[in-house]
């Protein structure tokens, strides 16, 4: 994707919140997003949500991308929302990829994700969905 000069990337945090230790899935939508023409910025391993909360403070980010894969997502994804939402960026949008049982994601739409994303879904439908759904920014 080639951007003009008055056209401003899309900005996506991808985090990993809690002790889980496996980025592999992370690394590849940062990639996949990143060659779609994204500005992406990755946190690594083991971030506190306070750490993501400040990271998207920080980068301005339009779109926080959380992956989970320890059964955490209940605990931590609501304590990341509720901080970005505190701090301002009220138009932000979550979505959430990895091990995510079909029952949790009512609750947690309900809650302020956007979109959840479990193994299987392309890369494609991940980028097509931020791409459509991402607020913009000046």
């Amino acid at each position: 994707m080639i951007t003009s000069a008055n056209e401003k990337k899309i900005r996506v945090l991808v985090a990993k919140p809690g002790l889980d230790g496996h980025d592999r899935g992370a690394k590849v939508i940062a990639r996949a997003l990143r060659d779609a023409g994204f500005e992406v910025i990755y946190t690594g391993l083991h971030q506190t949500p306070e750490m993501i909360v400040n990271a998207a403070i920080e980068e301005d980010v339009q779109v926080v991308g959380l992956s989970i894969l320890s059964g955490a997502h209940n605990a931590l994804v609501p304590e990341i929302i509720d901080g970005i939402k505190k701090e301002g960026l009220m138009d932000t949008l979550f979505v959430v990829g990895g091990i995510i049982p079909a029952e949790d994601i009512p609750s947690l739409k309900s809650l302020g994700v956007h979109m959840v994303f479990t193994p299987g879904a392309s890369l494609q439908d991940v980028v097509d969905y931020i791409r459509t759904h991402s607020p913009a920014r000046s």
